[in-house]
């Protein structure tokens, strides 16, 4: 049996850990349109610019309290519908109708990237220090992604990460003939946990053996766990890997609301486009095969840790992952003047 420690950050409530979470779909957010968002119990206002530049900010005018998202785009900043005070990308004051010069007030601004057609925001202390969760065999490639499905889970998104490494479950929830072995290792200076696979597949039955044949070594099985509500999945034969992305997020009452990724390799050309939307549609396909059987445990389990035995090992390196990782309170945002990061 393996020993275990109390936890202090994994499943908890009342803690987000350091990282950047999904917002919403980029495509949500066209040239010059504006969009009211409520991210982790915060209200705020995501607009587009006539650049393309995409901007978050706390949501309500520091004037009189209108929501901004009632406002409109000029520009690369956004106009309040209410008195017209205007505000730039780094929620700084730039015009006030009425006055000579505005006054030097603002509205939080959240730092956000756009990656696999999400919004990603960042949540921490200062500027962002690790990159939007990537694939890790993806990392210097160019990619193409579509959001294959929304999901609620009743129950904190560490617990759904911790799915895709629970080896005992593909055999009694999935029936799959195949024991896994999950070799950790850190990457990103710590702040993120990948497993590989490294066990072959199993020779007993014949169509184990045909499909053992486009392995050269091991199975292909890796994941990798950012800020413990971002897990990649890659799997597949030597000569074509599938990757899913499953970004999740807290609610306020304890509960995972996510976002599933597919994404594949950019490629060129009319042939590439098409080639690429069959491989999509096959990940797809995939990650709901994954996902149907574990749902049901989801909605209904009551999670704690007891007696972890040596097939929990991965869980138990997961689970000491995250208890480590930088963390805030729930409440973490505190008002500032414009142009500083959360």
């Amino acid at each position: 049996m393996l020993s275990q420690t109390p936890l202090n950050v994994f499943g908890s409530k009342d803690k987000i850990i350091e990282g950047w979470y999904w917002a919403i779909a980029s495509a949500e957010v066209p040239l010059k349109g504006v969009k009211a968002l409520k991210f982790l119990e915060h209200e705020l206002v995501v607009f587009r610019g006539e650049t393309g530049k995409l901007n978050v900010l706390d949501a309500y005018c520091p004037h009189m309290g209108a929501h901004l998202a009632e406002g409109r785009v000029e520009g690369d900043e956004i106009r309040c519908l209410f008195h017209y005070w205007k505000f730039n990308g780094e929620g700084q004051c730039t015009d006030i109708p009425c006055l000579p010069k505005p006054l030097k007030v603002g509205v939080k601004h959240w730092h956000s990237e756009e990656k696999y057609g999400m919004v990603w925001l960042w949540v921490g202390v200062g500027a962002p220090n690790q990159p939007v969760p990537f694939v890790p065999e993806l990392k210097d490639s160019e990619t193409d992604a579509i959001v294959a499905n929304s999901f609620v889970k009743n129950c904190h998104p560490h617990v759904v990460m911790i799915n895709a490494i629970d080896v005992q479950h593909f055999a009694s929830v999935h029936n799959l003939p195949v024991k896994l072995n999950l070799v950790p290792n850190d990457i990103e200076g710590g702040k993120a946990l990948v497993f590989a696979n490294s066990t072959h597949i199993p020779k007993e039955k014949w169509w184990l053996r045909f499909i053992g044949r486009f392995y050269d070594k091991a199975l292909t099985y890796d994941l990798s766990y950012w800020n413990g509500s971002n897990g990649t999945v890659t799997i597949g034969p030597d000569f074509l890997h599938f990757h899913i992305l499953f970004a999740l997020r807290s609610t306020a009452d304890g509960k995972a609301e996510g976002r599933t990724l597919v994404i594949t390799k950019k490629r060129k050309g009319v042939a590439g486009v098409i080639t690429n939307k069959v491989l999509l549609g096959i990940t797809y396909v995939l990650g709901k095969y994954f996902a149907k059987g574990d749902t049901k445990i989801f909605q209904t389990i009551r999670f704690e840790l007891k007696h972890p035995i040596a097939q929990d090992a991965a869980i138990m390196r997961f689970v000491q992952h995250v208890d480590c990782l930088p963390h805030v309170s729930w409440g973490f945002r505190q008002p500032q003047v414009g142009g500083s990061g959360v």
